[in-house]
């Protein structure tokens, strides 16, 4: 409805505006979403860990665990630095470890 008020007034500039301040508000918005730190991800690798613990992957999947922790340690040393995105890539990898952790400690107990 307000785009096609822009155009039945004629107003081309407006529109620019407004579609450039569009993108600048999509941009700040990723660019933000980069710089600050991985809480979630952090939480979701530290979850999924505790999971695979649970499950006894500490005796049935113990290299991927470490794996994980590893990952995890690796995390926690870029957030110190502030790197996030590194952070960020190292948090979901040690979730995606834990998970696998997880599901061979599972598979192990059931044989």
């Amino acid at each position: 409805m307000f785009v096609h008020q822009l155009e039945t007034t004629g107003s081309r500039t407006s529109g620019t505006r407004l579609f450039a301040l569009v993108l600048v508000a999509v941009w700040l918005f990723f660019a933000a979403g980069c710089k600050s730190a991985p809480v979630q991800e952090m939480s979701e690798a530290r979850q999924a860990i505790e999971a695979a613990r649970a499950v006894g992957a500490e005796q049935y999947a113990d290299i991927a665990l470490k794996r994980a922790l590893s990952s995890l340690k690796t995390a926690e040393q870029m957030l110190n630095d502030r790197r996030f995105r590194d952070a960020r890539r190292s948090a979901r990898q040690a979730r995606d470890e834990a998970i696998q952790a997880r599901q061979a400690a599972q598979d192990a107990s059931v044989e």
